[in-house]
């Protein structure tokens, strides 16, 4: 087996080799954000990007999250390809006007004469006890905005790969990575091991198109980002019970791959959807919709499930944070009840 096939990258690095290798192919493509120069970004997304482009193509912004996002368009429509970081998803919501009627809109409104081709970054993702406004997913709110299209990698491979991709789109793309996935021991999270290899060559991962992360006969499991690990780890101990679980990876919320889907849960006959966005009007509402309007070709064999967070903002207690936020046990016990129910 050659060096290149083993060549395993923890999730920050994979992401920033995705971004220096645009930087390096395209000139168009700069960084801009809070800390994310010289500190090379709170969760290592810019990881020495700055010493070695320099602070023109890395830049420092003041804490400015509307301003971020209003030079990010201006250079967008000038031809430059800008990644900017939130650094938190939870801050969106200062900058979220230009965001949801200026850079998602743009080339509507121009009608197609004018694009957008920009990359907005933010972690996500609670467990570390940051409370209510350091805590949420929110790729739901992006995925309700016609015009953005929306990314959440849940290993190292395809944080490179969709990277790539995103940055080559000629539309708005919101990249969102999880703390608990970036394989920062700081975290103190344990990261669950799948898919981290990595090839160091260039690879673009197509916006829209699923991946099967483990095969199963019983029942389908559709997560993203962190809850697709938290789906890998349960398919295991739902195999000790003698239950076969497929485990289903969309990869990108915009474009989403609708036929992966609902081909697997025409074979298991069984869905849950497992999200760590709010529960209400999200991914897991949008997930059971499709295989509802689906049934004259799916038959199912239980009602579909939903696992997410049940209208409350996170806690900053650490136990009452893990009861609000899906968990591996969370899974286990909603598939073995699934088994027992049987729809006429």
């Amino acid at each position: 087996m050659s060096d290149t096939a083993i060549r395993n990258r923890p999730f920050f690095q994979a992401m920033v080799e995705g971004i220096e290798q645009e930087m390096e192919r395209d000139e168009t493509v700069f960084c801009m954000g809070e800390d994310i120069g010289k500190m090379g970004g709170v969760f290592q997304s810019t990881a020495g990007l700055m010493q070695k482009f320099g602070e023109d193509r890395v830049m420092d912004t003041p804490i400015s999250e509307t301003a971020m996002m209003g030079a990010a368009l201006g250079a967008a429509v000038e031809g430059y390809r800008p990644i900017v970081e939130l650094m938190f998803v939870d801050f969106m919501g200062v900058c979220f006007g230009q965001i949801m009627n200026e850079i998602s809109k743009v080339a509507y409104m121009s009608g197609g004469n004018v694009n957008a081709p920009l990359v907005i970054t933010a972690s996500t993702g609670g467990g570390f006890s940051d409370a209510a406004q350091h805590s949420q997913t929110l790729h739901g709110l992006f995925a309700h905005v016609p015009g953005l299209k929306v990314v959440a990698p849940s290993n190292p491979h395809d944080a490179k790969g969709l990277m790539i991709s995103a940055i080559r789109d000629n539309n708005p793309v919101v990249y969102l990575f999880h703390k608990a996935i970036m394989g920062l021991p700081v975290m103190g999270y344990i990261d669950v091991e799948i898919d981290n290899h990595v090839p160091e060559e260039s690879y673009a991962i197509p916006l829209g198109e699923a991946r099967i992360v483990r095969e199963g006969t019983d029942v389908t499991i559709v997560g993203l980002s962190q809850t697709v690990q938290k789906a890998a780890v349960a398919a295991e101990q739902l195999a000790e019970q003698g239950i076969s679980a497929e485990v289903i990876d969309p990869r990108t919320l915009v474009p989403l791959d609708i036929d992966s889907i609902v081909a697997s849960v025409q074979k298991t006959g069984r869905l849950l959807v497992v999200d760590e966005d709010y529960l209400h009007y999200g991914m897991t509402g949008e997930l059971s919709a499709v295989i509802a309007e689906r049934l004259d070709s799916i038959k199912l064999k239980s009602p579909v499930k939903r696992l997410g967070i049940n209208g409350v903002s996170i806690p900053y207690s650490r136990p009452l944070e893990q009861a609000a936020i899906p968990q591996v046990e969370h899974i286990v016990e909603e598939v073995a009840a699934m088994m027992e129910v049987s729809v006429l």
